[in-house]
């Protein structure tokens, strides 16, 4: 695997290392020891997939809080995403900040979002489909988010999006009060 760390400390697009011959190509998508090298943290105690049916469709910007906090490793394998993810934890030198990444099925590339960030993305196909693996159980009761177009973000996003939840759309302005659990 090769790791890119991104203009946030500890935030990494990763893509696969192939190992090409005539029956196409083999590369390894995960693997705790190089995880552990780069400083990731490398437990998978659930993995998830989303299935989203038509481009434009806004899911985020989640995270868990205290003391269910959970990394990600987000994969497209179906189609395309505009992948967000933003730092919130108020002691950091980039808090409010975010980078972005599109991932692909074709280029097979993922995001690791650590603890302590908002995760969101917008499809840009129709029929896509994401793969995460989580580092802690889902907990309802630790279940956060930020609005996707707030403010103190400014999130820029390639297109309005068409389709989203209720709770996304809804989450109130940012304050760091509000978001407790996150240094």
């Amino acid at each position: 695997m090769i790791f890119h760390e991104t203009k946030l400390a500890g935030v990494f697009e990763i893509r696969l290392e192939q190992k090409i011959d005539e029956r196409g190509f083999f590369a390894r998508s995960w693997c705790r020891r190089e995880f552990e090298e780069h400083g990731l943290n490398p437990t998978i105690a659930q993995c998830n997939i989303s299935f989203n049916e038509r481009k434009g469709t806004l899911r985020g910007m989640h995270y868990q809080a205290e003391p269910r906090r959970e990394a990600k490793l987000v994969r497209c394998t179906h189609g395309a995403v505009y992948d967000v993810v933003v730092d919130l934890r108020p002691q950091s030198p980039s808090f409010k900040e975010w980078v972005a990444v599109t991932l692909t099925a074709a280029d097979r590339n993922m995001m690791y979002v650590p603890a302590g960030f908002g995760h969101g993305l917008l499809t840009l196909e129709d029929r896509t489909e994401v793969f995460y693996q989580m580092s802690e159980f889902y907990y309802s009761e630790f279940s956060r988010g930020v609005r996707w177009n707030d403010p103190a973000f400014q999130i820029d996003w390639p297109a309005e999006p068409v389709t989203m939840s209720e709770t996304d759309r809804s989450y109130p302005d940012f304050t760091p009060e509000s978001h407790e659990g996150q240094s």
